[in-house]
């Protein structure tokens, strides 16, 4: 009975020996794995970030992510370009096409129908004035001008018996500086006539006018209304503002560090704002000679395709095309910027790695030049081949930015 109670004992610890064996030997086996994972996660941190060091100046890229990255290959070219400059300017109207208008006297407004934009044609009436100063003036002018009638007729009189010598030298004389006298009155009276917009010669003792037309000196459209029936103007108020925008100008401001690269004769392109591109032409006529306080010149040019679009005061954005010259040049988008320096990627060797061909792409510090119609001027280090570097043209700013995100890992 005593071995058949200690049997189930005996074969219960050797089964419990039995699992703990196992279980021991599990522990050291998992823990080699462990530490064999771990120092294999050790060696590949280790590859991964001497990988990552030379990342710096060389980016890595499978066939699949050149293709998913659309990396297209080139060569610097020598190309033509001219140099863009940026300038910032207005269109404007020259002052031979503006018109301040005013009334010599002033007087009160009797009668206009003019509204600002309105076009008007040369010497059309902009508006009637009213002053009792005209009706003065036309009656000063009328007696004057029949008092000269008979001091004339007694000049001629004195100046015949002056020659027969049978009157005196001394009558003649008097008689003749009245003359004068009343001639030269009646020639400043007949030139404020004509100053104020009376006709002398439409004017007489049954025809005196009381109120005068304004006329219009161009053609062009009303830019400014300043007047109302009834209102008083004085002789230094501005009535109307006429513009003729036949002839434009684009007026620009040029920064001192440009202006020597701005001559007459030069072509530029210009666009306004709220389209986007630079769809009007001009040719600068006229470069000022004055530094302004802020340091800029203004330059003008004659529009040579105007449109309805340009309006006085609009602003714009101009390139002024400087003289071309040829130049080593890459595609602009193959030039990436990185920490405020300039750079492309070229063509370095292929390698296999995992079983994987790996092409190598290296960094190349440039500097860029002027930029024309998609084409940028490429400074390159002293001795970099032109000839048998092949230069990433598309896609460089995939590259840059993959190679600098790369992170570190860890185990």
């Amino acid at each position: 009975m005593g071995r058949n109670f200690l049997l189930p004992f005996c074969l219960s610890g050797r089964y419990l020996r039995l699992k703990f064996s196992v279980l021991f030997l599990g522990i050291i086996f998992g823990g080699a794995l462990l530490l064999s994972s771990c120092g294999s996660r050790t060696d590949n941190d280790t590859a991964t970030k001497e990988k990552e060091i030379l990342a710096n100046d060389v980016a890595e890229l499978t066939a699949d992510q050149a293709k998913m990255a659309g990396i297209e290959m080139g060569s610097v070219e020598m190309r033509t370009l001219s140099n863009l400059i940026k300038i910032n300017g207005v269109i404007s109207t020259p002052p031979q096409n503006i018109a301040t208008i005013s009334a010599p006297l002033g007087g009160f407004i009797k009668s206009t129908s003019l509204l600002q934009g309105s076009p008007v044609k040369r010497n059309q009436v902009l508006a009637m004035i009213e002053n009792p100063e005209f009706i003065e003036l036309q009656q000063s002018f009328l007696e004057s001008r029949s008092q000269l009638e008979y001091i004339e007729a007694d000049y001629n009189r004195q100046k015949d018996l002056n020659k027969e010598k049978i009157s005196s030298v001394k009558s003649f004389q008097q008689i003749t500086a009245e003359y004068k006298q009343l001639k030269t009155k009646v020639s400043a009276l007949t030139q404020k006539l004509a100053l104020i917009g009376i006709d002398p010669a439409k004017i007489s003792e049954n025809k005196i006018m009381r109120a005068i037309p304004v006329l219009s000196p161009i053609d062009g459209y009303v830019k400014q209304v300043n007047v109302n029936i009834g209102k008083y103007v004085a002789p230094t108020d501005v009535l109307f503002e006429i513009v003729n925008t036949s002839h434009l100008t684009v007026e620009l401001t040029v920064f001192e560090k440009d202006i020597h690269e701005i001559s007459i004769g030069q072509q530029l392109r210009f666009g306004l704002s709220d389209e986007g591109k630079d769809q009007y032409q001009a040719k600068i006529y006229q470069v000022g000679k004055i530094l302004n306080t802020d340091k800029t010149v203004k330059v003008y040019g004659s529009i040579t395709n105007p449109s309805a679009r340009l309006i006085p005061g609009i602003y714009v954005t101009a390139n002024v095309e400087t003289t071309d010259n040829m130049v080593t040049a890459l595609p602009s988008e193959a030039i990436v910027q990185y920490d405020g320096k300039d750079y492309v990627f070229i063509y370095d060797r292929v390698k296999t790695e995992n079983g994987k061909q790996v092409t190598e792409y290296k960094m190349v510090q440039v500097k860029r030049g002027v930029t024309d119609n998609g084409y940028s001027e490429v400074i390159l280090p002293v001795n970099f081949d032109k000839k048998k570097s092949k230069v990433v043209i598309k896609g460089a700013y995939t590259i840059l930015t993959g190679n600098k995100n790369a992170g570190d890992m860890s185990c």
